[in-house]
């Protein structure tokens, strides 16, 4: 049977993840989908839609979507729905799990590969994460969980921006453009986004295609040295990097925001014991830390390209297809984190090329 596919919503308050989540539950968009409340949420949509005061776990709406309220932990909560599926007893086609406002995504894509009951049944399509345009700026001040959530998209939705003029909506795209180069951006008028822009996003698919924007770290030379960074994987190690390795930090303004990204090139091969090495080495001191990476990788002993991503501690890795004819061999990754170690993860990836 095909796995059920998962989108993890994440955001700040006032974000527009309940708008979000209510059309998701009402709309006749003829999808049965699943959403899962956490219910320690500070706007629950019960208050709008649901029942009040309801003893049962799960609620089928009028359009054929289920809503369950995270009573236990989200694992119990995931077992129960692939259960209560297999006997027939609920029909859906994916599900749609909100975080609350001051979560950290990280824990929640966890549980999709460190769970083999739940791996057999379920599999993470993307985290989308809303922000609030009025308020985004202040919030990534003031809130490292408000950082991390940007760190952890797949792709974010920029709601509240006709609230805001065209030099802060500028402004704001270009740090969240710097804090993590792998998330598309799009402004979206109060959360309402067409569900083909929320389903199927695939973030967490290990393919060849590695979405960076290559000018990206080029727009603003002047007020940056692009960050190039590392990346892990149990079963091969990797990641890349050449000597001109610059740092990327900043934004527009002087915000130098503890979540970063970082962009590793090397046209020279990585020697995979060496590399394997080293970034578990890392893993195991920084993990925490490291939100998100993804890479494409040029290693010695394939004429295949490497494919890797990881979220905190968990890595996986993927043979992917043959470097073509005349393509350059060059390692790419990106790596999204918080204060990390830059000139000892570039020194050391530095040590692994072959």
């Amino acid at each position: 049977m095909a796995l059920i596919p998962v989108t993890i919503l994440t955001g700040f308050l006032g974000s527009g993840k309940t708008t979000l989540l209510k059309r998701v539950l009402s709309e006749a968009h003829g999808q049965k989908i699943a959403v899962i409340e956490n219910e320690f949420g500070e706007e629950n949509i019960d208050n709008d839609i649901l029942v009040s005061d309801t003893d049962e776990q799960i609620i089928q709406m009028s359009n054929g979507c289920i809503c369950c309220t995270i009573r236990e932990d989200l694992r119990v909560t995931l077992q129960l729905l692939g259960a209560k599926r297999r006997k027939g007893l609920l029909d859906f086609e994916r599900v749609v799990i909100e975080t609350t406002g001051l979560a950290d995504p990280g824990p929640v894509a966890q549980t999709f590969f460190m769970d083999d009951e739940i791996a057999e049944t379920f599999l993470l399509d993307s985290i989308l994460t809303l922000v609030d345009a009025k308020h985004a700026q202040v919030q990534l001040n003031d809130r490292q969980e408000a950082r991390r959530q940007v760190g952890f998209a797949d792709q974010i939705f920029i709601s509240k921006a006709d609230l805001v003029s065209a030099q802060e909506l500028d402004a704001l795209q270009h740090r969240l453009k710097h804090m993590n180069p792998r998330a598309p951006q799009k402004a979206v008028h109060f959360g309402e986004v067409t569900l083909s822009e929320v389903f199927d996003l695939r973030g967490f698919n290990l393919n060849a295609k590695l979405d960076i924007d290559p000018d990206f770290l080029k727009e603003d030379a002047h007020d940056h040295h692009d960050h190039d960074h590392a990346h892990h994987d149990h079963a091969h190690g990797q990641a890349c990097d050449h000597p001109s390795h610059q740092a990327e930090s900043g934004h527009h303004h002087h915000h130098d925001d503890d979540v970063k990204s970082f962009v590793f090139r090397s046209d020279k091969a990585f020697d995979p014991a060496k590399l394997e090495d080293f970034l578990g080495a890392i893993v195991n001191i920084y993990g925490p830390r490291m939100l998100r990476y993804k890479g494409v990788l040029n290693m010695k002993g394939t004429e295949r390209k490497v494919i890797f991503q990881g979220v905190h501690q968990l890595m996986g890795s993927d043979l992917g297809p043959m470097w073509a004819e005349g393509e350059s061999k060059m390692s790419k990754m990106v790596f999204i984190g918080i204060d990390l170690p830059q000139d000892i993860l570039l020194q050391g990836l530095e040590q692994c090329l072959v």
